[in-house]
């Protein structure tokens, strides 16, 4: 296969989904001089059309225009697809996408939580299973070959301030890795280009070692913050909060661990970086306050099916898990 990249030609790149980290990601590659493109919806792709795509960060303020469409359909093959998605939301979109996939094409699925590909290629006694809280239908392997896919972890806080804009605290962080651990040019030259373009982008030969440090956060921060309406300063100065989410992570780390993927960081050095990454609004509480569906299968449900076929006991979380889905419940119905 093709390094991404080689050659002198101005790569193609396709962020689906241009909100908050897939807008930011698009952002940062187009003002670098990639070929960029973005499907969207809405106000927000009304804005990004009509006046460009802004990106508001603690050190700077840029504007970039760039073309943006519904339809997948109208940009054809690229070298790298970006998916900015909800979870939810990817199954609809594998079938839409495929007019963006050619034979070298690089698919990234900038998501949060267990993503649905986790077991692709990971070697164990799940090799290839499909986790069925995220694949419903059991077709994503079908809708979308993975071996398209590389991994992606994303440490990164920005929302959507208004239509066409994207407000970031400043951290564009992401561990990029191969389902197979493998350091392969493709995963080389997807860094080096996602470098050029101003992220801080790094090779992991352990992708599901990222998914789960990140994990360990989002399955009890991301809930609570959305139980509580707290910020991450709110909850880690709240020590009865604190003392609750260090039990689930417990479990997680529990969870993980049977899955051959041990935590390298501590439980306080995790809350340590917890507390450091200030005033944050999570996005479980983000979409919660703007009425759209919760990303709880992803952060929670996945992580409790894999513990249920280990037959590994998670109170906390399965309690974070009925709260949150119970609240969800009562969200009253709005348009996606």
């Amino acid at each position: 296969m093709m390094a991404t990249g080689e050659g002198n030609a101005i790569m193609k790149i396709c962020v689906v989904g241009a909100g908050s980290i897939g807008g930011l990601i698009a952002a940062y590659l187009a003002r670098a001089g990639f070929d960029t493109s973005v499907v969207a919806r809405g106000a927000h792709l009304r804005a990004i059309q009509g006046s460009g795509l802004t990106v508001v960060s603690p050190d700077e303020r840029f504007t970039v225009k760039l073309p943006a469409e519904e339809d997948p359909a109208a940009f054809g093959v690229q070298e790298i697809v970006f998916l900015g998605l909800k979870a939810h939301q990817i199954p609809d979109m594998l079938p839409k996408i495929k007019p963006l996939i050619g034979a070298h094409t690089i698919v990234v699925p900038a998501i949060n939580g267990l993503p649905w590909w986790y077991f692709f290629r990971e070697g164990g006694a799940q090799d290839g299973q499909a986790i069925r809280c995220l694949d419903i239908k059991g077709d994503m392997f079908g809708q979308l070959d993975p071996h398209h896919i590389v991994g992606c972890v994303v440490h990164a806080a920005a929302e959507v301030g208004a239509p066409g804009e994207i407000r970031s605290n400043g951290r564009r962080t992401f561990y990029l890795g191969e389902p197979d651990n493998s350091l392969s040019r493709r995963l080389n030259g997807l860094t080096d280009a996602m470098v050029r373009g101003g992220l801080e982008a790094h090779v992991s030969d352990n992708i599901r070692a990222e998914v789960w440090m990140k994990l360990i956060g989002n399955i009890t921060f991301n809930p609570v913050a959305a139980l509580t309406r707290g910020t991450l300063v709110d909850i880690c100065n709240n020590e009865g909060l604190i003392a609750y989410i260090r039990r689930s992570m417990e479990e997680c780390n529990t969870v993980s661990a049977a899955y051959g993927v041990p935590q390298v960081v501590t439980i306080d050095k995790r809350l340590e970086i917890a507390r450091g990454v200030g005033p944050v609004r999570s996005s479980m509480l983000q979409d919660l306050e703007a009425g759209r569906p919760m990303e709880i299968e992803p952060i929670i449900g996945s992580v409790l099916e894999l513990a249920r076929l280990k037959s590994i006991p998670t109170p906390f979380t399965d309690g974070l898990y009925a709260m949150i889905t119970e609240l969800a419940a009562h969200m009253p119905a709005r348009a996606q």
